[in-house]
């Protein structure tokens, strides 16, 4: 133990950053945590003799954690370009002379083509989040859930909250159906154009309650499905199903930079939980 009963020397578990002087503080480094402000800071800090963050080991300030956020849409581009390859390996094996001519004139699986489109999704909604980048709204992007073959799109870090945000680059437009009600349960359904995509939300919930059992800190968690380039309306068009919200990243980033209960300290440290929880896909 340091200082008393309201601190304790221990080996991180997560990254972080003194909040004294703001150097980074990797996961298993040896610091102190204090209990009463959920902070951490470096063991060489005397708590009697406080340091100023711009003068503190010579740290600039605003340098914030080493955390690496990932590259969006990278899994999927990765396995768009794999089926292509393979694809291509394929026709020549097959056809030596005329392999170059077929693939010209032929078009890509659209099994293949959709991980293509879903890859520019995440590519462009990660482009627009990371211009809003600040102390209070950290960025993770293409996360591997940990035994599982799924990913988390994108997972903004704010001062409202946690967001977990899967893109989708769709054409249709998004609407919920409503159905049942006062003599027969009443069911939600997620449509795009006509297509029933209900299992959408299903995944978003999973994903969110991932993210909440990660946390050793209580800070409200956001579903979120946001539909690039799809057919919205003039007026109105967003919805919220079973909790999960539904809109377009104009719609998306207002609520990202309001103010929320979340300090600057605790986004850096529910960020540095989640990178440390979900590495890059």
């Amino acid at each position: 133990m340091d200082g008393g009963t309201d601190e304790k020397r221990m080996r991180l578990r997560y990254a972080g950053s003194c909040r004294v002087c703001g150097v980074p503080l990797p996961a298993r480094a040896e610091a102190v945590y204090e209990r009463a402000t959920k902070t951490v800071r470096c063991i060489s800090h005397d708590e009697s003799s406080p340091v100023e963050p711009s003068v503190a080991r010579g740290v600039d300030p605003d340098l914030g954690d080493v955390v690496e956020s990932g590259t969006p849409g990278a899994s999927a581009r990765r396995e768009f370009e794999r089926r292509k390859a393979k694809r291509e390996e394929q026709i020549r094996t097959k056809h030596p002379k005329l392999g170059g001519l077929i693939l010209a004139l032929s078009d890509e699986r659209q099994s293949t083509t959709a991980w293509d489109t879903g890859a520019a999704g995440e590519e462009r909604l990660g482009k627009g989040l990371d211009r809003l980048a600040s102390d209070t709204l950290r960025l993770l992007h293409d996360r591997r859930i940990p035994k599982s073959r799924a990913n988390i799109d994108h997972l903004p870090v704010t001062a409202s909250g946690v967001y977990v945000i899967d893109a989708k680059k769709y054409r249709s437009r998004p609407h919920l159906k409503i159905e049942g009600g006062l003599f027969r349960p009443r069911t939600e359904r997620l449509l795009v154009g006509s297509r029933d995509c209900t299992k959408l939300v299903d995944g978003v919930l999973k994903q969110v309650d991932v993210v909440r059992s990660l946390l050793d800190i209580d800070v409200p968690v956001h579903g979120v499905l946001c539909f690039i380039e799809a057919d919205w309306p003039l007026i109105g068009g967003t919805f919220t199903t079973r909790g999960v919200q539904a809109l377009w990243p104009n719609k998306l980033y207002p609520p990202l930079q309001a103010d929320g209960p979340c300090t600057g300290e605790t986004v850096a440290e529910v960020h540095g939980q989640l990178a440390y929880s979900l590495p890059p896909a």
